[in-house]
């Protein structure tokens, strides 16, 4: 009997490794390898399968296993929803000022919500994560796009995301800068309180 059309059906999978560059080094390999030999596997166990790798990146002393620290980085579903906080966050001292809630996907803009869309929400945690890095443009949609999105946007679109990202900060547009010919940088700001998923380590991610 076929399966129904009406179920979801398995379209694929995805499988979480939590292996970092200096572990690697230590057995004679890299990252890169192990990601070339696990798609060169899958090609031969299965010929015309196509994969797509996406390396977690986490900010220095990010702690807890390994491989939950990745689930999180690339926001697995229930990693996020077991490490979220459920406790309401606590906003910064003075009129308020930013609360940018990993954990909840939202932004407290002076104890109120601000109205973000879901990519907008993406490119300041994509820069929150990456605090005092530049962030080129094209790092910037690899990072948000997929390669098979329809709305992959060019590095000319990525001002435009950025320009109404500040505009809803209202008067902490400046919390991104730019940094001219390069791309955009989140530095650490006294008027922001970034809560990360998970309680124990603010740079748990």
């Amino acid at each position: 009997m076929s399966p129904s059309s009406d179920k979801p059906q398995p379209k694929g999978f995805a499988l979480y490794v939590g292996l970092d560059e200096a572990t690697a080094r230590e057995q004679g390999i890299d990252l890169a390898q192990v990601v070339e030999s696990l798609k060169k596997l899958t090609t031969e166990l299965v010929p015309g399968t196509e994969t797509y790798a996406a390396v977690a990146l986490a900010p220095p002393g990010a702690t807890g296993r390994s491989v939950d620290i990745v689930r999180l980085a690339l926001q697995e579903p229930s990693a996020v929803a077991r490490f979220s906080s459920d406790d309401e966050p606590e906003p910064s001292d003075g009129d308020g000022g930013v609360v940018i809630d990993i954990s909840r996907k939202r932004v407290l803009i002076d104890y109120q919500g601000a109205p973000l869309t879901y990519k907008e929400f993406e490119l300041l945690q994509h820069l929150v994560i990456h605090k005092g890095d530049t962030v080129k443009r094209e790092d910037i949609i690899s990072a948000l796009w997929r390669e098979d999105d329809l709305d992959i946007p060019n590095e000319r679109t990525i001002d435009v995301h950025v320009r109404r990202l500040r505009a809803k900060l209202g008067r902490f547009e400046d919390i991104i800068r730019t940094v001219r010919g390069v791309g955009y940088r989140y530095d650490t700001h006294p008027d922001v309180t970034v809560l990360y998923p998970g309680t124990h380590s603010p740079d748990r991610l």
